[in-house]
């Protein structure tokens, strides 16, 4: 079963919105980019990217914990990821994905 199918309920769906906590010059955020992309091939979906160092809150919040990634608003990795966890968790009923 493809991650298509998981999704398919004969009803449409809102694209995955995603947000990316970065900085420049962070190689794990270009690693989790990668990922991100390879994985969601052919999935709908939306990539915001939020430099952290241009929101004193944000650059508090999330520190050095950077690349973080919110799925549909929800905080769901931070650092690393792998094409596998992120199918697993985006495959998830929407409600569960922050689990």
């Amino acid at each position: 079963m493809s991650l298509l199918d998981r999704f398919g309920s004969g009803r449409p769906r809102a694209p995955l919105e995603l947000v990316l906590y970065t900085r420049p010059g962070c190689h794990l955020c270009d690693e989790m980019k990668a990922v991100i992309a390879g994985a969601l091939r052919g999935v709908e979906h939306t990539l915001a990217e939020v430099d952290v160092d241009g929101d004193p809150e944000l650059a508090r919040r999330h520190g050095l914990s950077i690349p973080v990634l919110a799925i549909d608003g929800r905080i769901a990795f931070k650092g690393r990821l792998t094409a596998a966890e992120l199918l697993r968790k985006v495959s998830r009923p929407r409600s569960a994905r922050g689990r």
